[in-house]
């Protein structure tokens, strides 16, 4: 076996895109697409268990409203649909991914769990939410990532047209931007026009995700019961990264 750093390649493949890599550390395991960014990353002890901050925070609209229908763009190493699968067993989650390797690394490699609540679609986003059906789903989670940067198709407005065309009345949308739109610009503007509030939280890898609400709905403070209720079924922490969120007002204000 090859070594990286401080951890053991555990599977190396390849496809039309470049490498696919799962590398084991002691407590944690790793998706890489070359061998320097994380693309997924588990405890290996509790592989429903989202390691990465910005992965932890995208879960949070659970706790202004429980989905029952969750689309996932961008499966990576299954992280978020496994943990929603953890913290919703009833919950449907469809997850599209454009490489089918990855896929397959997933389930033999993370523990993205065989159920028939869990359903993987290959291909390429863009065209696969155009054909979601509208208001069909309850919360979207777009994690579109190469092996060094964000698809471009996060920061079109378009995308943004389609993802809350397919939401349904009281949904959300939840993207991972590694650069956080202009808050002047075109792109901040669709989500203004689309989303009745907006969200955000920074990481501390200085991610940032950006939430939309369909709908106008109660602040939660960081020590509401139900938060402790959700670290009970799934300890992200639900409390800390709540207190860490804040919300855009008219042209980008933030407001605690």
């Amino acid at each position: 076996m090859n070594r990286f750093f401080y951890g053991e390649i555990i599977h190396h493949g390849r496809d039309a895109l470049g490498p696919i890599q799962v590398i084991d550390y002691r407590k944690h395991r790793v998706l890489s697409f070359d061998s320097v960014f994380e693309q997924s990353k588990i405890d290996r002890r509790k592989p429903y268990l989202p390691v990465h901050e910005y992965n932890r925070a995208m879960m949070l609209p659970v706790a202004f409203a429980e989905p029952r229908s969750v689309t996932v763009l961008g499966l990576g190493g299954g992280v978020l649909a496994s943990a929603l699968h953890h913290l919703l067993p009833t919950c449907d989650v469809h997850a599209i991914e454009l490489r089918e390797g990855v896929v397959d690394v997933a389930r033999e490699y993370f523990s993205l769990p065989e159920t028939a609540h869990i359903r993987v679609t290959i291909g390429d986003a863009r065209q696969e939410l155009a054909a979601v059906p509208e208001a069909s789903t309850d919360l979207i989670l777009a994690d579109l990532y190469n092996s060094d940067r964000m698809s471009p198709a996060q920061a079109q407005r378009l995308f943004i047209k389609q993802c809350s065309r397919a939401l349904s009345p009281r949904g959300w949308l939840a993207i991972n931007y590694h650069r956080p739109p202009d808050e002047n610009g075109a792109l901040f503007r669709e989500l203004q026009g689309q989303f009745a509030v907006l969200l955000r939280f920074k990481s501390k890898t200085n991610n940032t995700v950006l939430f939309g609400s369909k709908q106008p709905f109660a602040p939660l403070h960081p020590s509401d019961p139900h938060l402790l209720e959700l670290e009970k079924r799934l300890p992200i922490d639900w409390a800390g990264m709540m207190a860490k969120v804040v919300r855009l007002g008219e042209w980008g204000s933030t407001e605690r």
